[in-house]
């Protein structure tokens, strides 16, 4: 044949493949979540196989395995006991809580360590949302806001370095900073939930905290969380989000889902400065790992082309509870 171009001379080694790769991942890439809880030792997470609920004496095994690997940023997710659920999420704030606990020791014995934190209501919540719920069942945004500064200020005075506001209430990004801001706390870095969508990938998530939506009392609770989390079949509107978390402050976007929304992420890249981050969710991971257990597929390959496929996507960081794996496979070459 009479060609003039052949893609296939830049594939035919792989020192010509690694010349022209256009992406790449690396462990500083990644954001590694962490469950944390008050018992004692380790609990196996059932819905989400190798991932696990650790105690405050045993996470920092976890954190150091994670730094000798690479990973330079941990998220911290609480599994609130029961007694301390309100329907205000008070605990939320309190200084002495599982989470400000967890941030101090961290810091202590890695200070290198990036933490970030979690700023919704829904662990803290006996109504399983991630705002307050009104007596004729709407979750309240502007008062939901008021516990959210709270938590937030706690978490940074514990040694947080990046808060992250998952709850999608209108306005909190720019509340949050001010608030930060007020309390002496400018260093501090704010990694949004810019375009959370109300997904039914969240399921093992809801799982290893407990957090799902739930009727506890007399008044009506929203079965899911659709009045304030994005609507799947929106694209355009996330860039409204993330021009409003722009201004307010962010400094980091967020896209979550990451699999599903590749195309969110994207056009979040293509519209924004800021960095872009992509959480690889709790129903992703588990659906690897269910069809990896029963040989269906090659787990390693498909965790690391998936991982890619947000840095090609035009992520700049990615959360996921593959991190560590990921991290050593990456290592390995």
């Amino acid at each position: 044949m009479d060609l003039t171009y052949r893609p296939r001379r830049l594939r035919r080694t792989p020192a010509l493949r690694s010349m022209v790769r256009e992406h790449s991942l690396t462990a500083a890439d990644f954001i590694y979540p962490l469950f944390v809880h008050e018992g004692a030792g380790v609990e196996p997470i059932g819905a989400m196989p190798g991932t696990n609920r650790w105690s405050l004496d045993r996470l920092m095994a976890e954190v150091q395995r994670a730094w000798g690997l690479g990973i330079r940023c941990v998220v911290l997710f609480p599994k609130v006991a029961e007694g301390l659920k309100t329907e205000d999420g008070a605990e939320c704030f309190n200084e002495h809580g599982l989470i400000p606990r967890a941030i101090t020791q961290l810091k202590h014995e890695l200070p290198e360590m990036t933490v970030m934190t979690d700023v919704a209501l829904d662990p803290y919540s006996c109504d399983g949302h991630d705002g307050i719920v009104s007596t004729e069942g709407v979750v309240l945004n502007d008062e939901t806001i008021e516990q959210l500064c709270r938590q937030a200020v706690v978490q940074a005075r514990a040694g947080a370095d990046m808060i992250g506001p998952s709850d999608m209430m209108d306005g909190r990004v720019g509340a949050i900073r001010e608030a930060l801001d007020d309390e002496g706390f400018e260093h501090v870095g704010i990694i949004s939930y810019t375009a959370k969508y109300s997904s039914a990938y969240y399921g093992p998530f809801r799982e290893a905290l407990d957090s799902a939506p739930r009727v506890a009392g007399g008044k009506p609770i929203p079965k899911d969380k659709s009045t304030y989390q994005m609507d799947p079949a929106n694209a355009r509107e996330a860039i409204t989000e993330a021009q409003l978390d722009e201004q307010e402050g962010a400094d980091i976007l967020m896209v979550k889902p990451g699999l599903a929304y590749l195309d969110i992420i994207h056009r979040l890249s293509e519209e924004s400065e800021l960095p872009i981050a992509a959480y690889n969710v709790s129903g992703e991971y588990s659906m690897v790992k269910a069809a990896a257990e029963r040989g269906w597929l090659d787990e390693r390959a498909v965790v690391l082309e998936t991982l890619l496929s947000f840095k090609r996507a035009g992520a700049d960081l990615i959360l996921t509870y593959h991190a560590c794996d990921a991290a050593a496979w990456l290592r390995q070459g």
